[in-house]
This record gives C-alpha cells, sequence and structure tokens, in this order.
C-alpha cells in the first residue's frame, strides 16, 4: 500500500512537471532580468524596480497602505527590492530543481498574491499582471497538492534514504507523501476560493465578469489637489492615477483660467520643460521631471508645485494639457 501510494505520488509530481519548470523560470527569470542581464536595483537609474513598484500603487487592492509607506521611504524601499528579488530567484531556482517543492509553492502562492493584489489592474492590450496572479495561485495550490516526483531534487534525496527525508516535516515541505489525508471536499472547497477570489478581482479590476470592461491602463489621468494661493503663486499637487506604466503623461501646457474659462497665464511645452527643483516636490520614488518638450509624468508619480501666475486673483481654475489631446480641470479651492 505504501509503495502504491509513493508511485501515486511520484506521478502526481511527473504530471505536474511542466508547470512546475515554467512556473519556475516566470520567477527566477525576474531575478535573472532584473540582476543578471541588466542592473535593475539602482536607485535613481532609468528601469529601477523601485519605480515600478510606485506604478502599483494608484490602484492596488489591500495593499496600497504598505506599497506607499515603501515608496515614501526609499531606503526601505530598496531593502525591500532587494529581498523580493533574492526571494524570487530562491523560489524560481528550488521549484525549477524540485527541492523543497512544497515549501517553495507556498512562496509561489504568496508571490502571486502579491502581484495579483499590487498590480492586477495593470495590462495595456490584456489582463497582463491580473493573469499572471490569480494563475500563480493556482499553481501554487496544485504543486503544493502534488510536490515533485520523478526529474526532482526531492525525489532524489528520498531515493538516497537519508533520515531526515523520512520524517514529516519533510513531507510538508519538500515531496512525497503528505503526513495526513487531503479529502476531495477541501481540494474542492480551496479551489471554489480560488475561483471566488479569480472573479473578485477580475470584476474589482476590470469589470470583467459583468457590467462594463474598463482598463485603467489605456488612457492617462491625472488628478488635480490641495490648490492654495501664495503670493503670486499657485500651489498645487498632481498625482497620476492610470494609463500605461511603461509610457508617461507628457503633459504640453498648463493653463490658469477666470471665471469665463479665459487664459489669465499660461505654461506652455518650452515652459514646462525648463522647470526647475525648486517648482517641483516630489513625493515618490516615481518622479515628475521635465523633459525636451514637455513635462513627463510617470504613472504612479505625485508633486507639489509651485508656478508663478501673472494676475493671481482672477484665477478660478487650472486646466492640464496632455499631449495625447486629454485635458483635466479643477477649480480653485474657495
Amino acid at each position: 500500500m505504501q509503495n502504491s501510494q509513493n508511485q501515486l505520488h511520484n506521478y502526481a509530481g511527473l504530471f505536474t512537471l511542466s508547470l512546475r519548470i515554467v512556473i519556475g523560470w516566470t520567477y527566477f527569470s525576474a531575478f535573472w532580468r532584473r540582476l543578471i542581464l541588466e542592473n535593475k536595483l539602482i536607485p535613481n537609474e532609468a528601469g529601477y524596480i523601485g519605480e515600478k513598484f510606485n506604478h502599483f500603487l494608484p490602484n492596488a487592492l489591500g495593499i496600497k497602505p504598505l506599497i506607499e509607506y515603501l515608496v515614501l521611504n526609499p531606503d526601505k524601499l530598496y531593502y525591500s527590492m532587494v529581498t523580493f528579488t533574492i526571494i524570487e530567484a530562491i523560489v524560481g531556482l528550488f521549484i525549477i530543481l524540485g527541492l523543497f517543492t512544497r515549501l517553495m509553492s507556498v512562496g509561489v502562492f504568496g508571490l502571486a498574491m502579491g502581484i495579483l493584489l499590487g498590480s492586477g489592474w495593470i495590462g495595456t492590450t490584456c489582463l497582463d499582471e491580473w493573469q499572471i496572479g490569480v494563475l500563480g495561485i493556482a499553481s501554487g495550490f496544485t504543486l503544493f497538492l502534488t510536490g515533485s516526483g520523478y526529474y526532482s531534487l526531492d525525489k532524489l534525496l528520498i531515493n538516497k534514504k537519508l533520515k531526515w527525508t523520512q520524517t514529516s516535516w519533510f513531507s510538508w515541505l519538500g515531496s512525497g507523501n503528505l503526513p495526513v489525508v487531503i479529502s476531495k471536499k477541501f481540494i474542492l472547497m480551496v479551489s471554489l476560493l480560488i475561483l471566488g477570489l479569480t472573479l473578485f478581482t477580475n470584476q474589482y479590476f476590470h469589470g470583467g465578469v459583468f457590467g462594463k470592461l474598463h482598463n485603467k491602463s489605456v488612457k492617462p489621468k491625472i488628478e488635480i489637489s490641495q490648490i492654495t494661493k501664495m503670493d503670486n503663486q499657485i500651489q498645487f499637487q498632481i498625482y497620476r492615477t492610470e494609463g500605461a506604466d511603461v509610457y508617461g503623461s507628457f503633459l504640453i501646457g498648463i493653463q490658469f483660467l477666470n471665471e469665463k474659462k479665459q487664459i489669465v497665464h499660461e505654461y506652455k511645452m518650452a515652459d514646462l520643460s525648463q522647470l526647475n527643483s525648486n517648482e517641483i516636490n516630489n513625493i515618490y520614488v516615481a518622479k515628475v521631471k521635465p523633459g525636451k518638450h514637455s513635462l513627463i509624468i510617470p504613472l504612479g508619480a505625485k508633486a507639489d508645485l509651485k508656478l508663478k501666475v501673472n494676475d493671481i486673483n482672477q484665477i478660478t481654475s487650472i486646466k492640464l494639457l496632455d499631449i495625447s489631446g486629454i485635458e483635466w480641470e479643477e477649480s480653485l479651492i474657495k
């Protein structure tokens, strides 16, 4: 009976071999791309992974306070990104090799949950991050049930009949027969919970179950708030909450309007491209900055702008003009 159960677990692990090595590479390749092919762990350089993390912030689900805390504290964000990268490397490599498979499957489940909650709303043409998240969660659960069979280091260690591989803790963390019987009802219940999470997040992020579909990664959106007048200056906060994460919003104009919606003062492309650090106070890691012909606002960037204006008492609203033709307008606080 014991030999028969072992054989069943070996074949179950074998049947999920392709899933194991592909999901393993999915996570290990993140480390490989981020550190080996190109170092993306250098703060203040293009491609820094901390900026990518900042992109998750505007519409994250449940973990937004954690993300905001990290992007407000760049030193803690850096160490978190290094730790996260190391975890991805270990989990991915060990899953590929089939070493401590069940423990690593919990890592897959956790990493996938983080991707789902943090960036499940991102994806310009497809629901990219959402799909990666939900499939990772389902894969993690499946690999925990099966462990690794043939073609794994877990199996090699078991075949060597090392004493510690015969213990119950190795069965929980590695592969082989689990010390308890997993009932069909339990598997059904967890599978339905994963399905429920899939449907809920699909609806929450994209309206993918009922109602109108929406994709917050297609068009940029900038929120204007905290508008105040100070002598001959107006200070206001801009926060980009939607649009493609790989492409900034390019402001080509800021207009200060009167009650009749006439332009009282205007910053054009050339003016915006020459703004300095005294006029832009960035709050997060993703930074609003002047470009060659516009003001560049990455996804998730938040900054206070302090601009000099003429006839300040006539101004009743602010309008932002994006290069795409989109406009955003906000009235001044009375």
